[in-house]
């Protein structure tokens, strides 16, 4: 039963200490959520409001992760130090 004690292992993990990234995917999930139930209730078509909803929770992700780690797009764990930059063709 490897993948459902994985599983069960990341919903507990989720619940009890989330990170920054899935903080800010649950944002964006009930941004999407809401929006089109908002979308339905002005009566748009189906395409118009899915294609919109999904815009709204792309918004509300980068702005999440803005105000979460004060960057909009969060940096790599890889990579902690910048190379400089080398000229080959003058040295």
């Amino acid at each position: 039963m490897g993948l459902a004690d994985e599983l069960k292992a990341d919903v507990v993990g989720l619940v009890r200490d989330p990170t920054d990234e899935q903080k800010a995917i649950l944002v964006a999930i009930v941004a999407i959520f809401v929006a089109d139930r908002y979308f339905l209730w002005i009566e748009f078509p189906f395409v118009v409001r899915t294609t919109a909803a999904v815009g709204v929770g792309f918004i509300a992700l980068f702005i999440t992760s803005y105000i979460l780690t004060g960057k909009l797009v969060p940096p790599d764990e890889d990579d902690e130090e910048e190379a400089e930059y080398e000229d080959e063709f003058h040295p």
